[in-house]
């Protein structure tokens, strides 16, 4: 048996038309090409940075400067977390990479094991460890922002003469509030004299009370143009600033240090104006809005206290109150009734009682004793005669009856052998019965 023929992996040298090179022949063949070139220094500048989670590579693109050329940079986690200040987007660096070719992908990518920053990206660092050092100091802490008044009564402009910034802002804030105020304070917004004029422009607006915000107005520019505004002396300015400032330095991307000293950032002038001034239709739909939701809402509440006192004057006790009078009268006429029958027996039992004690008094009274037919005697010398021995034959006697006196005088003396003698224990008193007394008195 005859054993199978080998087919040979032609060499790139010896690929043709009739015996081709495989795919894996030229990626292993580009590979080992690139791998020959080893380490070199590139300069360029990092366009994107992607740390995707759980791996130990960071992805990058690194773009050329002047052309529209770029290629993936990768290098280690610790390599790119261990740079101060860190790397970030836009950074211009120079890097030490190896050239490496993927060749089950076929991408070609440099793999980073040095990353220098140099240019624009060493300002970059010395920006960032500018903002380090003052956000140490704390001014950047949130708890330090002041709100925007709602209506400004007047604003603060600061911005450069004529410029796109200053039309922006003005334009549009009066198109939202017709009625606001500006007061515009020109400033060189470039160079090396823009942050002190900046500073200047900033000071003579604070020290005026009638403005209520104040907002620096820039256009967009490269990182080189927007410099003052990261500038160490203007941001300790803007902290020290009793009045709210809104930044709107460039467009969204840019963010000089400005932006987060400033008690609102703006990412552009037009943003500014929307955010210093309400919307005047925005706020009369609002008012309208407000208006008709508490109309509803009163409407609601009165109908739904008139529903209850239709109930509560649908029950019997409101429906026909007198009832309850009629019932309280009834009430009181029977306690009235009561009251009088009561006061009516015990007034009956006082009087009894009364008359009672009348007859006990009228009994015991010696009047009365002499209307029924006693006479009270007295001598000549006023002493009530109770013994014949009191008296003598022919003495003037005063005899005491019921509606009068009788003036008499003994005749006789008729002694009662019955009664007890003289001196003995008897009733005392004085008195005479009319029949007993033989005595006959004269007028």
């Amino acid at each position: 048996m005859s054993s199978p023929t080998l087919t040979c992996v032609p060499t790139l040298r010896d690929a043709t038309l009739e015996s081709p090179a495989p795919v894996r022949a030229v990626a292993n063949g580009v590979s080992q090409w690139v791998d020959r070139l080893g380490a070199v220094w590139v300069e360029g500048q990092v366009a994107q940075i992607s740390r995707r989670p759980g791996l130990n590579t960071v992805f990058m693109t690194l773009r050329d400067t002047h052309a529209d050329i770029s290629m993936p940079l990768t290098c280690q986690r610790t390599l790119f977390d261990s740079l101060n200040p860190p790397l970030v987007e836009g950074a211009s660096v120079v890097i030490h990479a190896r050239p490496s070719f993927y060749a089950n992908r076929g991408t070609f990518s440099l793999y980073a094991r040095d990353i220098r920053m140099v240019g624009l990206g060493e300002l970059l660092a010395r920006l960032e460890r500018r903002r380090q050092l003052l956000a140490a100091e704390g001014l950047f802490a949130p708890e330090l922002k002041r709100g925007l008044p709602f209506l400004p009564s007047r604003v603060g402009l600061i911005t450069a003469p004529n410029s796109a910034a200053e039309r922006d802002v003005l334009d549009n804030a009066r198109r939202r509030w017709p009625a606001v105020e500006f007061e515009v304070a020109h400033a060189t917004m470039q160079g090396q004299r823009s942050a002190a004029e900046v500073i200047t422009a900033l000071q003579r607006l604070e020290a005026n009370p009638a403005v209520d915000v104040i907002v620096i107005a820039r256009g967009g520019g490269s990182v080189e143009d927007l410099l003052p505004f990261s500038d160490e002396a203007l941001i300790r300015a803007v902290h020290q600033v009793r009045t709210p400032v809104v930044s709107a330095i460039g467009h969204e991307p840019d963010s000089p240090l400005l932006d987060l000293v400033a008690d609102v950032r703006a990412s552009t002038p037009t943003d500014a104006a929307k955010l210093i001034v309400p919307d005047m239709a925005e706020e009369s739909r609002g008012v309208t809005w407000a208006r008709d939701r508490l109309r509803q809402l009163t409407s609601q509440v009165v109908d739904r206290e008139q529903s209850r006192l239709d109930e509560l004057r649908a029950r019997p006790v409101l429906r026909e109150p007198h009832t309850i009078l009629d019932r309280r009268c009834d009430e009181l006429r029977e306690l009235r009734e009561r009251a009088r029958r009561h006061i009516g027996h015990r007034l009956d039992r006082a009087a009894d009682d009364i008359g009672h004690h009348r007859a006990r008094a009228r009994s015991l009274s010696p009047l009365a004793t002499l209307q029924r037919g006693y006479a009270v005697v007295q001598g000549p010398d006023g002493k009530v005669v109770t013994s014949l021995a009191d008296i003598s034959l022919g003495a003037g006697l005063s005899v005491r009856v019921a509606d009068g006196r009788l003036q008499a005088t003994v005749s006789a003396l008729d002694p009662d052998e019955s009664a007890p003698a003289a001196g003995s224990t008897t009733d005392s008193t004085s008195t005479a019965r009319g029949p007993r007394n033989r005595g006959e008195g004269n007028d």
